[in-house]
């Protein structure tokens, strides 16, 4: 079973807490509030998480 751990993306900057997080498995990714991590996650299937990254506009 594939899991990634928890990760940031590289865009936020190093020492800020002011992002989301996310982790994914085969079947589900999970983010979550870097200010709260214990707060709760929203965990979306899989699939769903792949057309939201498709919809989002590239950065370069």
């Amino acid at each position: 079973m594939r899991d990634t751990g928890w990760f940031k993306s590289s865009y936020s900057g190093a020492g800020t807490d002011n992002c989301v997080e996310v982790r994914i498995s085969d079947y589900t990714a999970s983010v979550r509030d870097t200010k709260n991590r214990t707060a709760g996650t929203l965990d979306l299937p899989a699939t769903a998480w792949r057309q939201f990254l498709r919809a989002m506009p590239s950065v370069d």
